[in-house]
């Protein structure tokens, strides 16, 4: 992961503690910093409001501290950059890019669901006719807007120009120069009343404005790079070089998750764990 300049972020939402995972994600892209004399970014992603809580946004920024992370201040807050999301929204909308999705979330949910190995077709709806569409709109039906792949490929002259590097490993041992293959997703959401921006647009503006060059996250991430180099390719946004790391797992074999019982960081300092036991541990 050499060259200059060299600048990472840990991006971690506010929706619950951090666990042994997080850290393990944290620890390895500070390292890559120090080890290259880059920086180190902190960035909190919280543009889900639903779930997004200032207790865990403070608990995050304790448990790094007491990793003996540092990073570069202001830290940039995804919720006081709505404006920069939207501007990108409406450059693509305006260019014949998205189209409305009248389906609620729960079809939209059910059908990812149902489609095994993420098959596009399911995940592709199309926009409705004009007079449908018409007829939802003037009945204030919700929305949410897709990104169209047919005028997307047609934007960028082909998903075959598209390509990016990948240092680490993706889910299946992917390594080097990957061509981007933005059809696994299908015609991702790039915005829903309920939920803002999504994602995948939201991380691609962010990292362009911060000047990240290099991308360390979960393999299972790895996908997401895929619609993300599309996305970087439509703004015009510099494509960074990507290093997904395995994942930790638990004992039994199963992926930490905030939403499970696993045990936080801060549980670990309670019971008395240094954090120099845990980088042991976790060989950081």
């Amino acid at each position: 992961m050499g060259g200059a300049p060299f600048v990472t972020r840990f991006a971690p939402s506010p929706t619950g503690l951090l666990h042994r995972g997080h850290a393990f994600s944290a620890l390895t892209a500070f390292a890559a910093a120090q080890e290259t004399g880059g920086r180190f970014l902190l960035r909190i992603e919280d543009i889900d409001a639903g779930r997004c809580r200032p207790e865990f946004e403070t608990a995050i920024k304790d448990d790094l501290t007491w990793l003996g992370l540092t990073w570069e201040e202001p830290v940039l807050r995804q919720s006081e950059r709505l404006g920069a999301y939207g501007a990108a929204l409406e450059d693509l909308r305006a260019r014949g890019l998205l189209y409305r999705c009248f389906r609620t979330r729960k079809a939209t949910l059910d059908d990812i669901g149902r489609a095994p190995h993420c098959v596009a077709d399911r995940l592709t709806p199309g926009p409705l006719p004009s007079d449908e569409e018409a007829r939802l709109l003037a009945e204030e039906r919700p929305f949410a807007w897709r990104l169209s792949l047919a005028a997307a490929e047609r934007a960028v002259g082909g998903f075959s120009t598209l390509n990016f590097r990948e240092e680490g490993a993706g889910s299946e041992g992917q390594h080097g120069a990957i061509a981007a293959r933005p059809a696994l997703s299908g015609d991702v959401i790039l915005a829903r009343k309920d939920l803002g921006v999504s994602y995948h647009l939201a991380v691609v503006v962010d990292d362009a404005w911060q000047g990240v060059t290099h991308v360390i996250r979960g393999c299972d991430l790895f996908a997401a790079a895929h619609t993300q180099r599309l996305l970087q390719a439509l703004l015009d946004l510099p494509t960074p070089v990507y290093h997904h790391h395995p994942l930790l797992l638990r004992p039994d074999g199963k992926r930490f998750a905030k939403r499970d019982t696993a045990e936080t960081l801060a549980d670990l300092r309670a019971r008395g764990v240094t954090a120099a036991a845990l980088r042991a541990e976790l060989r950081v």
